[in-house]
């Protein structure tokens, strides 16, 4: 009981998904046919997040983001609006051509070490990752899963799809931009990466927790810090809090160094982030709060060029594999995640733990899965052929599009997706195309609502970077609300 007290609450959530749904099949609620089945369809969809996961962690530590991110913040030129529309476009294209799952893997460590390099709170670049990977993958069939599915379903180009998903998508990433900027970027919304001090952590330590205190724990701040700050904040805090000041400090004190930043400790002292890590940004690097403007920082030095350059390529294949030789996901980033493990076991074998498979998502996404199709074989089609209704006009498009997007933040996208393709009339072309608005734009609410949230969330966790529930769940919920309306808005108009 104590160790699974020591759980965190989403590994508890896994495995209690997992052993209902076995449950389910073992009490006969589940076929076991259908759960064979199932389990069938989630076998390339759980290789691929094994080594997908295992080639970022391992592309993270080769400092290979860390170059990416020190390029990015120098074509922002030192300006904060033009930075955010560099972070748009990146995560759009990033989105739009390779996945959103790529994006939410790839992507946010090379947002996150960004952060302390433009001298602003990681939370602003991680939540324009996560969104966009949402938002932003309406347009072609390999932006989603959901698109594949959607685009056999009605018989769609690749180009026929982005034909008629253009304006949507616009209006998806229109309303995301808006939405970033005022509840993030903005000016005394998007924070300050606050200036390091040493810390006596044992050398390569990644947390900024005191001994025996759990490494999850990223950001606390007491009660009266700066309501500018923007990752968690204990219960008291302002909502916006995210640094670490201690009370009656400056509100850009910090005691530790958040995700990102590197020390400017003296020698033999260890900042807490790990040589080589992401991040690894210099003080002066980093701007005052409410600057501004930052500096824009100096070219990044990866520790090991040699690590560094078998990553680089690892992750290059990947995308090529996916893009030109339209490999299979899972057999691409099990290649790359090949290479990558053998260049760390030539040159760091300390870095190949088991800690870096993702244990908790390969339980979850069986056990999610599980339940659904047992909810599904036991009145979900019903209930939402009854609640899509048969109309395919404008009515019918926003019903369909509020359904998919409602059960997708309680359940999950896909197999929502998947269960209301069949409660769709075959001849609703349009009603089909807004639950797939609903399943991709709309699941930005709970941490489980899409795949891409869940390796986000993981992404972040790695980097202890935390957002506060309730600040994510309102947020999500005002973008889930304006972007499906907006985008439904254009489908309708444009049919």
């Amino acid at each position: 009981m104590g160790g699974l007290r020591r759980l965190h609450v989403l590994d508890r959530v896994a495995i209690g998904l997992l052993l209902t749904g076995l449950v389910c099949v073992a009490c006969g609620l589940l076929p076991t046919g259908s759960a064979a089945d199932a389990m069938t369809r989630i076998a390339p969809l759980l290789a691929f997040l094994g080594t997908v996961i295992v080639l970022a962690e391992l592309t993270s530590r080769a400092e290979v983001f860390d170059v990416v991110a020190a390029r990015v913040a120098r074509a922002g030129r030192g300006s904060y609006p033009l930075l955010f529309l560099l972070c748009v476009a990146f995560a759009s294209v990033t989105t739009i051509a390779l996945n959103l799952d790529t994006t939410a893997v790839l992507l946010t460590p090379v947002m996150l070490a960004l952060a302390s390099r433009v001298g602003i709170a990681a939370v602003p670049l991680a939540m324009t990752t996560v969104w966009l990977a949402n938002t932003a993958s309406l347009l072609l069939p390999v932006s989603n899963l959901t698109n594949l599915l959607a685009a056999d379903r009605v018989a769609l180009s690749p180009l026929g799809l982005a034909g008629r998903m253009w304006a949507p998508q616009l209006a998806a990433i229109g309303v995301t931009m808006a939405c970033l900027w005022v509840f993030y970027w903005r000016r005394g919304r998007r924070g300050a990466a606050p200036p390091t001090t040493p810390t006596e952590e044992a050398p390569g330590a990644s947390s900024t927790a005191p001994a025996g205190k759990s490494p999850d724990i990223s950001s606390t701040a007491p009660t009266g810090d700066s309501p500018d700050a923007s990752s968690t904040a204990p219960t008291g805090d302002s909502p916006d809090a995210s640094s670490t000041a201690p009370t009656g400090n400056s509100p850009d004190a910090s005691s530790t160094v958040p995700a990102g930043a590197s020390s400017t400790a003296p020698a033999g002292k260890s900042s807490g982030v790990r040589a080589g890590g992401p991040g690894a940004a210099r003080a002066e690097d980093l701007s005052p709060a409410g600057a501004a403007g930052y500096v824009p920082p100096a070219p990044h030095r990866p520790a090991d060029p040699v690590l560094f350059r078998a990553c680089a390529l690892a992750c290059a294949g990947f995308l090529l594999a996916i893009l030109v030789a339209d490999v299979e996901l899972w057999i691409a980033s099990a290649t790359a995640a090949a290479v990558a493990v053998a260049a760390f076991a030539a040159r760091d074998r300390s870095a190949l733990r088991p800690s870096l498979v993702p244990w908790r998502l390969l339980v979850m996404v069986p056990g999610m899965f599980l339940v659904v199709e047992t909810v599904n074989a036991n009145g979900l089609h019903d209930l939402l052929a009854a609640a899509v209704g048969h109309d395919g006009g404008t009515g019918g498009l926003f019903r369909a599009a509020a359904v998919g997007a409602g059960l997708s933040n309680v359940l999950n996208n896909l197999p929502v997706y998947l269960a209301g393709e069949a409660a769709v009339p075959v001849g609703n072309h349009d009603q089909l195309l807004a639950l797939l608005v609903g399943a991709n734009v709309g699941p930005v609410i709970t941490p489980w609502a899409s795949l891409a949230t869940l390796l986000w969330y993981e992404r972040c966790h790695a980097h202890g970077v935390r957002v506060p529930l309730p600040r994510l769940l309102f947020t999500g919920a005002v973008l889930a609300v304006t972007a499906v309306t907006a985008s439904v808005a254009a489908l309708a108009l444009t049919g």
